[in-house]
């Protein structure tokens, strides 16, 4: 080899795949990267970053984050509404009604390609249940999630019918609970229904 020639350029070190990553981010914080998946607390790549900055490249944390992001057991975790949690697995903050939908419109689109069966009632019951976990009115609740997406709209038009028509039921079963004089286990006798039912349609009311 010429000893005068320009030395040969170093070889930069590979990013490791997500799941090398994601493997890393269990043995340090498994209550995030366990088992059991939950919602992360907003701003936590850069948290990640700053406090392991010899242990991950920006490029593979983010690949790794988003890996993570995308499966189907996170998605499940936004969309019932879990709380963000920190690195230690502790609750911080709820998750935004906008990123609910997105992660209820992502599961039912991955439902409608698997084909199996019809997943619009599942995706008309878990907007509902969104809805009425937000509390927001119908005209509130559409600008908060600011989405043109005819599927959804069309799915939050149906949820705030189902939420309607269940508070109108829960209100006048309500109303014949407090004129009937009876206790719950009596009332709940006379309509055929169980004591639990009752009780939770007149919290709900």
């Amino acid at each position: 080899m010429d000893p005068l020639a320009d030395p040969l350029p170093m070889t930069a070190t590979a990013p490791r795949p997500p799941l090398q990553v994601l493997e890393r981010l269990f043995q340090l914080y498994p209550a995030m990267f366990g088992a059991r998946f939950l919602p992360l607390k907003l701003g936590v790549y850069q948290e990640l970053l700053e406090a392991h900055p010899e242990e991950f490249t920006k490029e593979e944390l983010k690949a790794a984050l988003a890996a993570h992001a995308r499966s189907g057991r996170y998605l499940e975790s936004v969309a019932a509404g879990e709380q963000r949690h920190d690195l230690q697995g502790q609750p911080v903050e709820p998750v935004a009604p906008e990123h609910v939908l997105h992660a209820i419109m992502e599961l039912f689109r991955r439902r409608q390609r698997r084909g199996k069966q019809d997943p619009r009632p599942w995706l008309i019951a878990r907007v509902a249940a969104a809805i009425e976990a937000s509390g927001l009115a119908k005209d509130a609740y559409l600008e908060r999630v600011n989405t043109r997406d005819d599927m959804a709209l069309g799915a939050i038009d149906e949820a705030f019918a189902q939420v309607s028509a269940r508070a109108a039921k829960n209100e006048a079963l309500r109303r014949a609970y407090q004129s009937s004089g009876k206790t719950v286990a009596e009332f709940a006798d006379m309509y055929g229904v169980a004591p639990e039912a009752v009780e939770q349609a007149l919290a709900a009311a």
